[in-house]
């Protein structure tokens, strides 16, 4: 009972930051699609940090 609401938050937390991932990459996507290469880049980037962060944010919580 105790680690129900701990373990709602971090869920909530993953799901936060797999949506930001996402919405980094349609950006990046759309950035390609007009001509703006350096600024799909750095999207790009953002988007797949925010992917590892939620990859190792589940993790962790699996190892506890």
């Amino acid at each position: 009972m105790k680690n129900e609401p701990k373990d709602n938050k971090e869920k909530i937390n993953f799901i936060c930051f797999l949506v930001a991932s996402i919405s980094f990459y349609i950006v990046s996507i759309m950035n390609f699609i007009d001509k703006n290469a350096s600024t799909a880049v750095v999207f790009l980037c953002l988007g797949s940090s925010f992917l590892c962060l939620s990859s190792t944010h589940r993790n962790k919580n699996k190892k506890q």
